[in-house]
């Protein structure tokens, strides 16, 4: 069940987006920390995650490959989409501070696309359900402008809908 929507906010050169989730802050963290959590939930609906390699440190880096399963996706189905995070700080069970970048599968950054430094902060709220607020930040507002084109705020629903799902069914 869905217990709140996604707000989304694009400022300038920051894409800001927060939902709050019926789940302990300690679990809505493990969920972005592993790659067993990771594999359920992350990217929209009808892609999986063949690809999924995790370094969950300072300095470490979050490989992965989403591909599309859904043949009603149309020209999708069958596609692949690399990404890369680099992760600069983190502080259990409260942030998560990463860049993030399309890559090819060797993890190379792919050139003309957009990366952004992310800062994802767990907040606790009362009954046991957990604020995530994501700040990505663009090198210019054009390159917040071609995410948001390419589908970015529909992408991240979807994702953050499947993590709400998989929340519920390991609580």
């Amino acid at each position: 069940m869905m217990t709140n929507k996604m707000s989304v906010k694009a400022e300038g050169q920051e894409l800001i987006l927060e939902r709050v989730f019926d789940a302990p802050r300690e679990l809505v963290f493990k969920a972005f920390s592993k790659a067993e959590h990771l594999k359920h939930w992350w990217g929209p609906r009808g892609w999986e995650l063949p690809v999924c390699n995790v370094d969950f440190r300072p300095g470490g880096v979050w490989h992965y490959c989403m591909k599309c399963v859904d043949k009603n996706h149309g020209d999708y189905y069958g596609m692949e989409s690399w990404g890369k995070a680099v992760y600069d700080e983190i502080v259990v069970p409260e942030k998560i501070v990463m860049t993030d970048f399309f890559s090819d599968a060797e993890g190379n950054e792919i050139e003309g696309m957009p990366s952004s430094h992310v800062t994802l902060t767990f907040i606790e709220q009362e009954g046991g359900k957990t604020k995530l607020v994501s700040r990505a930040r663009y090198a210019s507002a054009e390159a917040l402008q071609k995410v948001l084109e390419m589908g970015m705020e529909q992408g991240v629903s979807e994702t953050w809908d499947r993590l709400a799902e998989h929340l519920q069914s390991i609580r």
